[in-house]
């Protein structure tokens, strides 16, 4: 009975929680094109996955006849902040916003709420905000999980003897997701750490040292070229087992660090990311980079176009999390998609054979 109650407690807090935001479709208040206009905000053009996910979110909205108004902005807050105001006051009936600093956005988005503009946030959470009604992300400490039990199983660090030696590379700390991808890492491979196992002898061992801002090739590549030389890893130096990388981006700059520093595909670490950009997916069909965790973000958009759906239905959008993700104002009801691990073998079947590239794209 417990259990039974706890479930319907949750479903009547994601019911109440949109009732506001379902309220501003009842009167068919519509954009002056006829169609319902959705305001997209994306972080950057500078990383190819978010010029996928606005191109994605952008077709599979227009397909369910909304008008779209997507926007980039360059990575930079005070821009993102007044596109999104744009927004605001153009007549936007729903915002989903990928934030560039998902703590940079409590003022602004006051504006949505005193309008019962819904939020949904884009796989990046926005902190401290109650005007942020759902998110829509894929499961972010699973993607760290991924990359941690990769290298464990690839160093077999349950029964070999060890040590190995390891290095940690992730996003930018002004991105929630961070704190998930690096601990669901750390949740595999701190053990190890601690027994002595596995090494990092650059000693950054923490998310702030181990931070790249913005997510940059160039600031993971300087970074890392700073640990190479410090320590002394090199084909004939100190051996260097593997390198943890949260995403792609960062991946790129490790690579390029280390082909600088002499490595080859006979020598590579073992090196993780995510998103399967396509100088990533490159690198491992070159047999350098081993891995990447795969967000399919047609699936994510997808969804988003599900709940913003099920808000101009005035329905409940769907929600499959309402336990994991406070942004500091209370938990936000969120759809966690499921991401998969890709490795050189997997390219085929995961992005050629799905559609997401062509071969052409990652030759």
């Amino acid at each position: 009975m417990k259990m039974k109650f706890s479930k319907f407690f949750s479903m009547v807090v994601v019911l109440s929680m949109v009732v506001g935001s379902v309220s501003v479709f009842a009167g068919g208040a519509r954009a002056s094109s006829g169609k319902t206009k959705i305001g997209v905000s994306m972080p950057t053009q500078s990383l190819q996955r978010w010029n996928q996910d606005g191109a994605n979110m952008k077709s599979q909205l227009e397909a369910a006849g909304y008008q779209v108004d997507l926007q980039y902005a360059n990575n930079e807050v005070p821009t993102q902040v007044s596109q999104i105001e744009n927004m605001i006051t153009g007549g936007a009936k729903v915002l989903v916003i990928a934030a560039i600093d998902g703590f940079s956005l409590t003022e602004v988005l006051k504006e949505a709420k005193a309008k019962n503009i819904p939020v949904i946030a884009y796989d990046r959470l926005i902190m401290n905000s109650d005007a942020v009604n759902y998110y829509a992300s894929f499961d972010n400490f699973r993607v760290g999980t991924f990359q941690g039990t990769y290298i464990e199983t690839k160093l077999n660090l349950k029964t070999a003897a060890g040590p190995f030696n390891i290095e940690l590379v992730t996003g930018d700390s002004a991105d929630n997701n961070v704190n998930f991808f690096f601990n669901g890492a750390l949740s595999i491979l701190k053990p190890y750490i601690d027994s002595g196992k596995v090494k990092v002898l650059s000693g950054q061992t923490t998310l702030a040292q181990a931070a790249t801002l913005n997510w940059s090739t160039e600031e993971s590549q300087k970074r890392f070229e700073n640990i190479i030389t410090s320590v002394g890893y090199g084909p004939s130096g100190v051996k260097l087992d593997a390198v943890l990388c949260s995403n792609d981006s960062t991946a790129n700059g490790v690579t390029n660090a280390l082909v600088n520093a002499g490595y080859t595909r006979a020598n590579f670490p073992i090196l993780t990311g995510q998103d399967c950009d396509k100088p990533s997916v490159k690198n491992m069909n070159a047999g350098i980079q081993a891995m990447s965790v795969f967000k399919d973000t047609r699936t994510l958009a997808g969804k988003v176009v599900e709940m913003v759906n099920a808000l101009a239905k005035g329905d409940a959008p769907p929600v499959n999390d309402t336990q994991t993700y406070n942004n500091g104002t209370g938990i936000i009801p969120s759809f966690l998609c499921d991401p998969i691990v890709v490795e050189p073998k997997d390219i085929q079947a995961a992005l050629i054979d799905s559609g997401y590239y062509t071969l052409a794209d990652i030759q």
